[in-house]
């Protein structure tokens, strides 16, 4: 069992031309070999301009959004200090990943040091449960606006959601350290190429000539005792905002404080029903092209830091105001 959506079987190598130094008689190389997308090395360059041009518009949006939080005093409240958290992870997942998959359809430049592939493992890792965090903290925002209004300033203080902001930044940095550690100590001495992109975790463990089940044990640990737990409680805190909308008197008093909170329901569905998508592929699509899986899984990956700030921006009519 694998824990990430977008890890890969490893096994299912297409023909690469390689020196056979590369490939066999060698222990825990220094460099490995990203392939990119297999069997579609001639396309690169054309599959290069729809993910430059997701980069670009998750760069531009998020940054206006970043701007205009900033210059705008009324929207210094929680829900936009947490837009902003948001907008700052999405930014660090889509750098995290794009310059290096660029380079390799435009450049083919497919080495990748070891500690930098250990090390893109780390940031993509603590930025998908950062963003997991975001979403649940949005979640209480939302919770504590509809269903204690009153108490809204006095609960969520500035210092709170600072101390919220800081224990995310510190559970996804703590629970996302032993990813690569564990990706180090393995042996490798099968093969340094990885059928991807990037060095997601078990696309790397599977690499390893040892038993590496305490990676995999520890990767479905972290997604259902912290990615799941955030699910859980988004679910629990939207079930009592949804009990306080429709205890509302009026229709027009229900659809103005449904509104409130869609942008953010937009944004949770972007990020985890196509996560659920790709895992459910994974585990049951075994005859799926092995191309096709590393397609999703970037677009799954790249997808939210572009589609989160043009829901945020459309659909928040403060922002949107503020942008026009």
């Amino acid at each position: 069992m694998q824990e990430t959506p977008f890890c890969l079987r490893v096994g299912q190598l297409l023909p690469y031309s390689m020196s056979d130094s590369n490939t066999t008689d060698f222990t825990n190389p220094s460099t490995f070999i990203l392939l990119g997308i297999p069997g579609l090395e001639a396309t690169h360059v054309w599959i290069s301009i729809p993910f430059c041009t997701m980069y670009v518009i998750a760069i531009l949006g998020n940054f206006t959004v970043l701007f205009i939080v900033k210059m705008e005093p009324s929207l210094h409240r929680p829900m936009y200090y947490f837009l902003c958290m948001l907008a700052v992870t999405d930014l660090g997942l889509s750098t995290s990943i794009l310059p290096k998959m660029l380079s390799i359809f435009w450049f083919n430049s497919r080495e990748i040091d070891f500690s930098a592939c250990l090390s893109q493992m780390y940031f993509i890792h603590c930025f998908s449960v950062m963003q997991s965090g975001i979403f649940a903290a949005m979640a209480l925002d939302r919770y504590v606006a509809i269903c204690h209004p009153l108490r809204h300033s006095t609960i969520l203080t500035n210092p709170t959601v600072a101390t919220i902001g800081l224990a995310m930044v510190l559970r996804c940095g703590i629970f996302s350290l032993p990813y690569p550690f564990l990706a180090r100590q393995w042996p490798y001495c099968r093969t340094n190429i990885i059928p991807q992109t990037l060095c997601v975790h078990m696309a790397v463990v599977n690499l390893a000539c040892a038993d590496t089940h305490v990676s995999s044990y520890y990767g479905l640990f972290v997604q259902f005792s912290v990615m799941g737990l955030d699910v859980i409680f988004i679910v629990v805190s939207y079930i009592q905002i949804l009990r306080a909308i429709f205890s509302l008197p009026t229709k027009d008093a229900r659809i103005k404080t449904f509104g409130t909170c869609g942008s953010h329901l937009f944004v949770i569905l972007a990020f985890y029903i196509p996560r659920l998508f790709i895992s459910l592929l994974y585990r049951v699509g075994q005859n799926v092209a092995l191309n096709f899986h590393v397609l999703i899984s970037n677009v799954y990956l790249l997808m939210p830091p572009m589609l989160n700030p043009i829901i945020y921006a459309v659909r928040t009519k403060q922002i949107w105001d503020r942008l026009l």
